[in-house]
């Protein structure tokens, strides 16, 4: 690794993936440019041209299903929906239609009906505005087959090198390789975007929101130091600096599934899946069980609900892998940032504050029952526990009817999501119904703070650092004690080691993750007593704002330091 004279300098963004790194830059290709405004020539057939628009996205859509057959999890369905788009008829007709009426080339037609597809998405915000940036990596490889361009993508190096770019469609970072991509910068982006939590996924560091002014001073070749925990970027690293990110880079830790403070009060760490495949994997990484099943991997991209027995399937591959121990089921969590065309409206004005998740039962209420059916079946057929939980309960009386639903399937367990500051508000009234429950802290922060958690420009307002949010976890938890219930996290926060500590000193029982944190919050927890959790808390929610409290903790965690985190 080849250093330069000159002296360090440091950049910084938003830290979205812990670790430190060390490498050489390599800056993706720009972006296919904008095809000139042209018309076909008289002698050409236009159905021949219209033909080769749907040529060019069934070359695009299978490129993409063959990248996702060899992806595994959230990669493998960000890849699989991404080439749903590239064959979705709304693109190809409105392009083969500007053929037909105006004339245009093919490349054009489809840069234009991109555009207005683009356009009507962003108006419609929520998940369906971040489905924006999938429409422009769809156009941008189609018009690539068009014009016999390269195809854009990320860059095949022989060495490992650290990734810049403007941002990352979710088609390119699902196909990110850590042997060759060490780490990742982005100019946009923010803590919970469909990137960021690939990141994680992968245990790739990871910097985000760092503006062009950032990433304009990166260029190819340029050895950086990237530090995802705080964000920051040394350009030119020291030899000391490069010695430190080596040995830490060296470093193995496992997590023996004993997740617990220094003082030996438990603490499960459980993982986060989707499918079978990734129970297996956070089985392998020793977790203690799961703590987030997310049932709606198995729906995304159906046209019709699933059956109960192909449900039943799905759910028994999970439960399998976790024998006798706990695995907490969320049912269906359809809507806004996951729109499923037989459950959700995705015309809604607002969709982060309509039906979604468990509202969808007022109108649809067999697709509930029949997933508790399928669970209560899966269940039955394994030696797992299962916990079921509703997403985005909001009042006594939906935990009320949720749980009284569950159990009358013979599913014992039965508990409830906290993401809407009502549920934490009233959470000693709730708690009169539920076993449990598991804050998703993506969501409580959205709707706390009023942030959109998929907009850039209001990444500094979502996270949960914010002492407005910490206070509502102590107030869920404050609720539940009295009926002696378990409250843990299952939103990304839980995978930050020095969150992690805080979570647990507001009363927090569990904490669910991607399997690839287990074992830095582990050493982390492990280095702690539960009194002192309790004062890092302390220290969290009498502090003026998130960068105070995050500041204030971290320096009574020299652990971090040693880590490297």
């Amino acid at each position: 690794m080849a250093l330069s004279d000159a002296s360090p300098t440091s950049l910084s963004g938003i830290g979205v993936s812990p670790g430190l790194v060390a490498g050489p830059v390599a800056r993706m290709a720009p972006g296919i440019p904008e095809p000139e405004l042209a018309l076909i020539d008289a002698s050409r057939d236009l159905d021949k041209e219209c033909e080769r628009i749907e040529a060019a996205a069934q070359t695009v859509k299978k490129g993409l299903e063959l990248s996702a057959a060899q992806a595994k999890g959230e990669g493998r369905t960000l890849l699989e929906t991404t080439a749903q788009m590239a064959a979705d008829p709304t693109l190809t007709s409105s392009a083969q239609a500007m053929v037909r009426e105006r004339r245009l080339v093919p490349e054009r037609a489809v840069w234009e009906a991109a555009g207005t597809l683009a356009s009507m998405l962003a108006s419609l915000g929520g998940y369906m505005a971040e489905r924006t940036r999938d429409v422009a990596d769809v156009r941008d490889r189609i018009v690539a087959v068009l014009t016999d361009s390269p195809m854009p993508g990320i860059p095949m190096l022989p060495e490992p090198f650290i990734l810049v770019a403007e941002d990352l469609a979710p088609a390119d970072t699902a196909l990110l390789d850590p042997e060759k991509v060490i780490a990742f910068i982005t100019s946009e982006g923010g803590p919970t975007s469909h990137t960021a939590i690939l990141a994680r996924a992968l245990g790739m560091p990871a910097i985000v929101g760092t503006g062009a002014e950032v990433v304009d001073q990166l260029h190819d070749g340029d050895i950086v130091l990237v530090d995802g925990t705080k964000g920051v970027i040394t350009l030119n690293p020291d030899e000391g600096a490069l010695r430190r990110a080596k040995e830490l880079a060296s470093r193995v830790r496992v997590f023996n599934g004993d997740g617990a403070t220094k003082d030996g009060r438990e603490v499960q760490l459980l993982a986060n899946v989707g499918d079978a495949a990734g129970a297996r994997s956070a089985a392998e990484a020793g977790a203690m069980g799961v703590g987030l099943f997310r049932t709606e991997f198995c729906f995304l991209d159906q046209p019709d609900e699933p059956t109960i027995e192909a449900q039943v399937e799905a759910y028994t591959g999970v439960l399998a892998a976790f024998p006798g121990k706990k695995v907490v089921v969320r049912t269906l969590d359809a809507g806004a940032d996951k729109p499923l065309p037989f459950l959700t409206d995705a015309t809604e004005a607002n969709p982060a504050l309509g039906v979604r998740a468990y509202r969808t039962a007022r109108r649809d209420p067999d697709v509930l029952e029949h997933q508790l059916e399928a669970l209560a079946k899966a269940e039955a057929a394994t030696d797992a526990k299962v916990w079921v939980m509703a997403p985005m309960i909001s009042t006594a009386e939906e935990a009320k009817a949720f749980t009284d639903k569950a159990r009358s399937y013979g599913l014992k367990t039965a508990g409830m999501m906290i993401e809407v500051p009502s549920a934490a508000l009233m959470a000693d009234k709730l708690f009169e119904y539920a076993d449990f429950a598991s804050v998703g802290t993506n969501d409580l922060t959205q709707y706390v703070m009023a942030a959109d958690r998929l907009l850039s420009s209001l990444a500094d307002l979502s996270t949960a650092w914010q002492p407005a949010v910490l206070r509502l976890i102590k107030q869920a938890c404050d609720g539940a004690a009295p009926h002696g219930r378990p409250v843990g996290v299952c939103g990304e926060a839980a995978a930050d080691p020095a969150l992690a500590t805080v979570l647990v000193g507001l009363g927090v029982a569990s904490l669910s993750m991607t399997a690839r944190a287990l074992p830095d919050v582990d050493a982390v927890m492990k280095s702690v007593t539960f009194e002192e959790c309790q004062e890092l808390a302390r220290l969290a929610i009498d502090s003026a704002t998130a960068e105070d409290a995050r500041a204030a903790v971290r320096a009574k965690l020299p652990i971090l330091e040693e880590l490297g985190l």
